[in-house]
C-alpha cells in the first residue's frame, strides 16, 4: 500500500534518502521555490514522474490540510526490529542511545520528536504499536523529513522491549515529573535508552517500574509538567551534550 508523503521539505527529503516512490503531484500553480526545484531535479535523476496538477487535486489527497501543493506516492516505510538496534549502533561506532516513547498519540508530538532525535544522534526511536500513534503522513510532515533517516522500532509491548533493552545492558531512564534524580545530573555517556511517557498521563507503572532512574526536569514556573516532545528534547540535547564532550 502506498503511503502519501506531503510538504516540500518531507518529500525532498524521501527524494534524498532513496525512499521509492512511485510519482508525486505538483500543483501547477506553484510559484518556482528552491525547494520545487530541489524537487524536480531529484526526481527527474531518479526516473519518478512528476504530474502537474490544479491545486484541489492535491487537496482532495491529503490528510493533513498543510501539503504546500505537493505530495509524494512512496512505500510504505518498514518499522526496524528491535533486535537491529545493537547492529545499527554498532555501525556508527558508538554505545547505543535510544529513546523509548509509551504511549505517544499526537502525532505533531511525534514528528517533533523524531525531528530532534535525528538532530541530537539518538541511533532509533521505540513506540508501540497499540494505544499509539505511528508514521502516518502527519507524523512524516511534522517531523520535516527526518523520518526517512531515523529508525523507528513498533512494538507490542513497551515492558517488555525494556527488559530485552535491559539484557543487552542498556540504562532505561523515565522521565517524568515525579522522579527522584534531576535529568542533567544522569550519566548519558553509558548505553542509554531515555523513555517518555503519554501525554497527560506520564509514565505507566509497568514501565516506570522498569526504570533504572526515574528523572526529572526542573521547572520554576507555575505550570506543572512540560509537552512531552519539549520534555523529550530537552533530555536528548542533554544526551548529545555530554557525548559531544
Amino acid at each position: 500500500m502506498a503511503e502519501i508523503i506531503e510538504g516540500r521539505n518531507p518529500v525532498v527529503e524521501a527524494l534524498r534518502a532513496g525512499r521509492p516512490i512511485i510519482k508525486i503531484l505538483l500543483d501547477r500553480g506553484t510559484r518556482s521555490r528552491s525547494t520545487v526545484a530541489e524537487i524536480l531535479r531529484l526526481s527527474k535523476a531518479s526516473g519518478i514522474p512528476v504530474e502537474f496538477v490544479q491545486k484541489y487535486v492535491i487537496d482532495r489527497q491529503s490528510l493533513t490540510c498543510a501539503n504546500q501543493g505537493v505530495i509524494a506516492y512512496a512505500a510504505a516505510k518498514d518499522y526496524v526490529n528491535l533486535g537491529e538496534l545493537a547492529a545499527i549502533s554498532k555501525e556508527r561506532g558508538e554505545l547505543p542511545l535510544y529513546c523509548i516513547l509509551d504511549g505517544i498519540e499526537d502525532p505533531h508530538n511525534l514528528g517533533a520528536i523524531l525531528r530532534t532525535a535525528e538532530a541530537t544522534g539518538v541511533h532509533a526511536v521505540i513506540v508501540r504499536s497499540r494505544r499509539a500513534v505511528g508514521l502516518t503522513a502527519a507524523v512524516a510532515k511534522g517531523s520535516a523529513g527526518a523520518v526517512e533517516y531515523i529508525p523507528v522500532a513498533r512494538v507490542v509491548n513497551i515492558p517488555r522491549a525494556m527488559e530485552t533493552l535491559k539484557k543487552n545492558n542498556v540504562w532505561l531512564i523515565g522521565i517524568d515529573m515525579t522522579g527522584k534524580s534531576d535529568y542533567s545530573q544522569v550519566d548519558f555517556k553509558l548505553p542509554t535508552a531515555i523513555i517518555i511517557g503519554s501525554e497527560g498521563k506520564g509514565l505507566s507503572a509497568l514501565v516506570r517500574k522498569r526504570c533504572d532512574i526515574v528523572a526529572f526536569i526542573p521547572m520554576k514556573g507555575k505550570v506543572t509538567s512540560l509537552n512531552a516532545s519539549v520534555a523529550a528534547a530537552i533530555v536528548m540535547y542533554e544526551a548529545f551534550r555530554q557525548r559531544s564532550k
